[in-house]
């Protein structure tokens, strides 16, 4: 003889067990967004601004003619 189906309960445990697996994939999802996007990001940020003047980009523009309130 087979032992019947669970039946009760059964919308509540399967709730349960989506919500632990969908945490678990966002969590994983946003250490492994986190690492390989951000980290690499903030890389090439800091790399960017170490050798950036900001008057002397200032002064090449302003030679272009790009700003009308300067001559």
């Amino acid at each position: 003889m087979s032992s019947k189906p669970k039946l009760r309960g059964l919308l509540h445990d399967k709730i349960k067990t989506n919500i632990a697996i969908a945490l678990a994939l966002t969590v994983t999802g946003g250490l492994l967004f986190k690492i390989f996007v951000g980290e690499a990001r903030k890389k090439k940020y800091a790399e960017f601004y170490k050798t950036y003047d900001a008057e002397n980009e200032f002064q090449e523009m302003k030679e272009r003619g790009v700003f009308q309130s300067t001559r």
